[in-house]
């Protein structure tokens, strides 16, 4: 968040962010969206094969956000490269962490990390910050986690997703930690309790404004984490499009 908003408590910073010209009637339309595609894409019918087809395209998105050259059809083949292959083995354990998510955050986020990082890292810097100011940093996306906040759960994913991929706590893939921490939100708040929208696929679909808009943020003016948070509301919405619910459906 900008640097006034770091300064209040996280209630009242997400909350401000909440009250934001355009920002209500974005995520009202957003959720909407959501909770209308797995409505009547019949959610209770659902299977965990479809979830997992979700995880997947996921993981797919995030490894190309990420640097990686893999297309769908490879890392569904189990045949992606390095980048890929990390964002899928996040994605096999991701949905796990959902309880320590809620309970310890912290640890949440050094687990998907140590996952991520585990083929490329030495062991003794796996889910450790980088430095003194890093692990500060990751403690204020703790206490975003864990305040009692009326802002909507959308706009709590979307502002951790943007502290830890412009923060850069980890020492290596902290786009893929990012991302996964925006789905782990999105369960653990029940906006999307299994699993079945795609914001990664939102964001890659929609990849110049998502690098564009995360630069803004990292500014940390006021305006870009305001553009950033307009622009995550219509990410969800093409993560919503991206569900194997709505293609299924087609």
């Amino acid at each position: 968040m900008s640097s006034d908003r770091r300064a209040d408590p996280p209630a009242a910073a997400l909350e401000a962010l909440a009250a934001l010209e355009g920002v209500p009637s974005a995520y009202a339309a957003a959720r909407d969206g959501i909770d209308v595609m797995l409505r009547d894409r019949g959610l209770r019918r659902t299977s965990p094969e479809t979830t997992a087809e979700s995880l997947l395209r996921g993981a797919h998105a995030s490894g190309v956000l990420e640097g990686s050259a893999s297309t769908l059809a490879e890392v569904r083949a189990g045949e992606g490269d390095a980048i890929a292959t990390d964002a899928v083995r996040v994605s096999a354990m991701l949905l796990s962490v959902v309880p320590t998510l809620r309970q310890a955050p912290l640890q949440a986020l050094a687990r998907v990390h140590a996952v991520a990082a585990g083929a490329s890292l030495p062991e003794d810097r796996l889910g450790r910050p980088r430095d003194a100011e890093s692990a500060q940093r990751l403690r204020g996306v703790a206490d975003l986690l864990t305040a009692r906040t009326s802002a909507p759960a959308l706009l709590v994913a979307a502002v951790v997703h943007a502290e830890l991929a412009t923060s850069t706590p980890f020492a290596s893939h902290n786009g893929i930690v990012a991302r996964a921490a925006e789905r782990l939100v999105l369960v653990a708040r029940g906006v999307d309790e299994k699993s079945l929208v795609v914001p990664e696929a939102g964001h890659l679909a929609l990849r110049a404004a998502y690098e564009s808009n995360l630069r803004g943020y990292a500014d940390g003016g006021r305006a870009g984490v305001h553009a950033w948070v307009l622009y995550a509301a219509e990410a969800y919405a093409a993560g919503a499009e991206a569900s194997p619910l709505r293609r299924a459906a087609e």
